[in-house]
């Protein structure tokens, strides 16, 4: 007898593309919450009556996206962790504060945020691990999240910490690096720490990479592509210097130390399928397949 659908063995059993599938969103706004988190995270949740409701509406007219998080083990000690970050691919920024109750995470400038600005708080020096292990919206992300957060939060446990739904849990484990704004996906106890490391080091892993938040799906895949045509791992060396859309395809101009590249990926829709363990509508998913890519004169 078969097990229950998952839909990250099912993608992985298809060879779903990683590449193009992260968060297109850049401002994020992180509240610890020890849980437990409901199916709805923020609306679900045992936060105080009318806060999550508040919270989501705030950051939606702000365009900023809420995430709620905890250390492995929903240990809490010592005040409430907010984060506020800004995914930006050139100067991505973290700011950080110790709230007293969950309330005053109403007292962030998400309008600022939401536009790049400071929100208010102050400055975070180094880059948070989160981890969705938010098992409640889909079972992969508990089942391939969990062990994974559990491995991080022993080779890196300052920088890790569980999160709510992120997007695409059939691509669990799911990893998204702030403030770069970088995705990982189908990642487990055993690759986890390593790309942790290499992060820290100023390199990425090609290999499990979703994308960059903040970049149209297609941009996305675009730089993937073009790092992997050159063998470019280093954070740093790759920048996007114009971006242009024309129906379907998307066209890109990167700058990198070897020169500037176009890189041309056409987006189409996949056939149906079911594409989180719990939906019972089919869904087309969005593909970005490599068209074109060019090195300039």
């Amino acid at each position: 007898m078969s097990g229950p659908f998952r839909c990250a063995t099912t993608s992985a059993a298809a060879a779903e593309p990683l590449a193009g599938t992260a968060s297109t969103v850049r401002a994020f706004l992180l509240l610890e919450h020890a849980g437990p988190w409901g199916e709805d995270a923020l609306r679900d949740s045992r936060l105080p009556d009318g806060l999550g409701t508040e919270l989501v509406g705030r950051c939606r007219l702000a365009g900023v996206r809420p995430l709620l998080i905890r250390r492995y083990g929903r240990s809490t000690a010592g005040g409430l962790t907010c984060f506020a970050a800004y995914a930006d691919p050139d100067r991505p920024w973290l700011e950080t504060a110790t709230l007293g109750k969950p309330a005053e995470v109403l007292d962030v400038n998400l309008t600022a945020l939401g536009q790049g600005r400071s929100a208010g708080l102050a400055s975070h020096p180094d880059p948070v691990f989160l981890v969705c292990t938010h098992g409640r919206h889909d079972a992969c992300c508990a089942e391939l999240g969990r062990p994974l957060a559990r491995t991080l939060s022993g080779s890196h446990p300052r920088h890790t910490w569980e999160c709510s739904h992120l997007g695409g849990d059939r691509f669990a484990g799911n990893l998204l690096v702030l403030p770069d704004g970088l995705t990982y996906g189908r990642l487990d106890a055993d690759s986890g720490p390593g790309v942790a490391a290499e992060h820290l080091d100023g390199r990425l892993d090609l290999a499990h990479l979703r994308g960059r938040a903040g970049y149209r799906f297609a941009t996305q895949a675009a730089e993937w592509h073009l790092r992997q045509r050159v063998g470019l791992t280093d954070l740093a060396g790759l920048r996007l210097e114009a971006e242009s859309v024309r129906d379907d395809l998307t066209t890109c101009v990167f700058a990198v130390a070897s020169g500037r590249w176009t890189v041309v990926v056409r987006s189409s829709r996949a056939d149906a399928a079911q594409l989180t363990c719990q939906s019972t509508v089919r869904r087309h998913a969005l593909q970005c397949r490599l068209e074109s890519i060019d090195v300039l004169p």
